[in-house]
């Protein structure tokens, strides 16, 4: 029998040569099933020294997220015994806490955490910004202390964390004055605090952060990287992250993980060997030594190596940010520059404040306007318009959202006109106000909140059609010209979209007589993470609404994904991106436009385009107006610009849109 003393120093997880499936192998089945991660290795130590903190990187579909549940004990390993985890059978364990399931711990973002936490989600997406209260409407204390049960017999007072480490959980993630909020008013990036916030006071073992500063402003990613750091460096509890190519390591990472797109390594080890491979491999295709990996993208590989410090991001990518911005330069040959249209105003807001029970949400300022001193948010969209809204979590960006799409209840009583029309009737006017439906048929809308309350039943065809249909349910409205776009939407994207899609996903060819039987066939619930961004994406496109409204649309998706969307964006099916010999790719006129048989064009000069992001480069290059809110109650007015270049290349104008002086 080992001694006490080796399960002490045992790793928590231990794999040797474990092949992974969703299923059996053996077992019969109309989805996929890969093997997953052939014969991988990979040990978690429990010992904080040396330090051993690791870093999961890859684009999507690589199946970051699998990589983290199954070191927690998810899918079936083959053979069974090949996946072990020593250190949780030593005295060094509390009881408790000596199965995976309760050691190890996996929090993600996929807007569905909060209702597997026990909270239950709106039924609409006006609820959240309601008066009246559900008994559900459980508040942020209750959330971070588990008292989410409308049964106090299921409650277990035993399993209330520590009130210190409460206090200080909740102070380092700065959610004190959140604390008697109900967790449907936090806004994405509050929420994202709350469930790390969350995860943390049960203290597990062991950690697992599916990408946790995605969605996060620059700020609070800077504060929140030395936190993390603290966390690991004393095991308590220890880390495993994972995180886009395109995402700053932190610089207290030891060890990374590269995946392939194929849902297979591509390299592990120490930090800095694996980005000397490859760069080796990086140099390798570019020199004609090496035949690029259609499963290991160099556009993708070139994005890694960026540092994460409590100062920002820092460094530079893996081989020089010159090949990076080489790189978008030749892709980006999107005339971003052409003369605009701009037209009459679609939206009107004079003197807007948001306000709970005395509370002000947004607004909460007095600015010049015309020589006169205003209280409240003065902003006009007008057609042609490409608008950034950009500000901390919690600064009102999606507030904002909810008024333009009248989703707000206050919208009726604030000075705001959607289309030159009020939400009431004028007095002594025949003229109808808008109605609710008037207005959400004219707007284009994808956000965190959409994603959070979309059926998962939907198939993915539906969720498209959606774009038509006057709710989430009801049956879309669809004429031969709306029939067209969307199954020419369906087939540009099948790669994206088809979880069984067996094609290079970076070819450019989009055939045009490929069966859709795929996309009735797989839910949405079925579908990754990004892939359903890219479904909301089209359904907020695909019909050429009056308004765009694109609130944090492309996070979570990788750069490729990402890029090949904001081109459709702007050009439609008109362009589109083909590989060059190096694994650089380029913009091209499409084979669908070459034939005359574009469906679906780009932004018009008739529409207005609200974007809202905390990354730099998912901004579209058309982007150039911006206002920045500023801190919530701060005092300090909104700020407005134009900036000078694309803010994807522009890094001067991102740091001074976020106060952080000089590039």
């Amino acid at each position: 029998m080992r001694p006490p003393s080796f399960l002490a120093r045992a790793p928590v997880v231990n794999i040797a040569n474990g092949t992974f499936y969703r299923h059996h192998p053996n077992a019969s089945s109309t989805h996929p099933n890969p093997a997953l991660f052939k014969n991988l290795n990979f040990t978690l130590p429990s010992a904080a020294d040396p330090p051993t903190h690791w870093y999961v990187v890859g684009p999507s579909l690589s199946g970051k997220t699998t990589f983290l549940r199954l070191l927690g004990g998810a899918h079936l390993c083959m053979p069974p015994t090949a996946r072990t985890y020593p250190y949780l059978s030593s005295d060094a364990v509390p009881h408790e806490l000596r199965v995976p399931s309760r050691a190890i711990r996996y929090v993600g973002f996929d807007n569905d955490s909060l209702a597997v936490s026990g909270v239950a989600t709106s039924a609409y997406l006006s609820a959240r910004y309601e008066s009246k209260r559900e008994t559900t409407d459980f508040s942020l204390r209750d959330f971070l202390l588990g008292n989410t049960h409308l049964n106090s017999l299921d409650r277990n007072p035993g399993a209330e964390p520590d009130p210190a480490l409460l206090d200080r959980v909740v102070a380092d993630l700065k959610l004190s004055r959140l604390l008697d909020l109900p967790v449907a008013f936090l806004s994405n990036g509050q929420g994202r605090r709350a469930r790390i916030a969350r995860a943390l006071l049960t203290a597990p073992e062991v950690l697992l952060l599916d990408e946790p500063f995605m969605g996060l402003d620059p700020p609070t990613v800077a504060a929140l990287s030395p936190l993390l750091h603290a966390l690991a460096r004393s095991a308590s509890p220890r880390l495993v992250l994972s995180a886009r190519p395109q995402d700053p390591i932190p610089e207290w990472i030891t060890h990374l993980v590269y995946l392939r797109a194929d849902c297979q390594v591509g390299a592990m080890g120490e930090k800095e060997a694996v980005l000397d491979g490859l760069r080796k491999y990086v140099r390798g295709v570019w020199n004609g030594v090496l035949v690029e990996d259609e499963k290991l993208a160099v556009h993708n590989v070139l994005q890694v190596g960026k540092t994460l410090t409590a100062k920002g991001i820092q460094g530079h990518a893996l081989m020089g940010d010159g090949a990076v911005d080489q790189d978008k330069t030749r892709v980006s040959k999107v005339e971003v520059d052409v003369p605009r249209n701009i037209g009459e105003p679609l939206v009107e807001m004079e003197g807007c404040q948001v306000q709970y029970r005395g509370q002000i949400a947004l607004g909460n300022w007095k600015e010049q306007v015309n020589g006169r001193e205003r209280e409240g948010l003065t902003w006009t969209v007008r057609r042609g318009e490409r608008w950034g809204v950009f500000g901390p979590n919690g600064s009102g960006k999606t507030t904002i959202v909810s008024l333009i799409c009248s989703d707000h209840p206050q919208t009726y009583s604030m000075p705001i006109k959607l289309f030159g029309r009020s939400r009431l009737p004028a007095p002594g006017s025949d003229v109808f106000p808008l109605t609710f439906w008037d207005i959400q048929a004219r707007i284009g809308h994808s956000s965190p909140e959409i994603h959070q309350h979309m059926p998962r039943s939907l198939t993915v065809r539906q969720v498209v059609e959606n774009a038509w249909a006057d709710t989430f349910r009801t049956k879309a409205k669809l004429d031969g010209d709306a029939i067209a776009k969307v199954e020419g939407c369906l087939r540009w994207f099948e790669a994206e979209l088809n979880p069984a899609h067996a094609a290079d996903l970076n070819s450019a060819l989009r055939g045009e007589e490929q069966s859709l039987q795929w996309a009735d066939h797989y839910m949405f619930g079925e579908l990754s993470f990004s892939a359903q961004r890219v479904a909301l994406f089209l359904r907020a496109v695909i019909k050429n609404p009056d308004i765009v409204v694109l609130d944090e649309a492309c996070s979570g998706m990788d750069d490729g994904v990402r890029d090949r969307c904001l081109l459709f964006l702007e050009t439609g099916q008109t362009k589109q991106y083909v590989k060059q010999s190096d694994g650089s790719e380029a913009i091209v006129e499409s084979d669908v436009s070459k034939k005359g048989n574009v469906k679906i064009g780009g932004l018009t000069s008739e529409q207005a385009l609200i974007c809202i992001s905390h990354v730099r480069e998912e901004i579209p290059d058309c982007i150039r107006e911006w206002i920045c809110l500023p801190e919530a109650n701060s005092g300090e007015p909104a700020r407005f610009g134009v900036a000078d270049a694309p803010l994807g290349r522009d890094e001067k104008s991102w740091r001074e849109i976020w106060g952080m002086g000089g590039a």
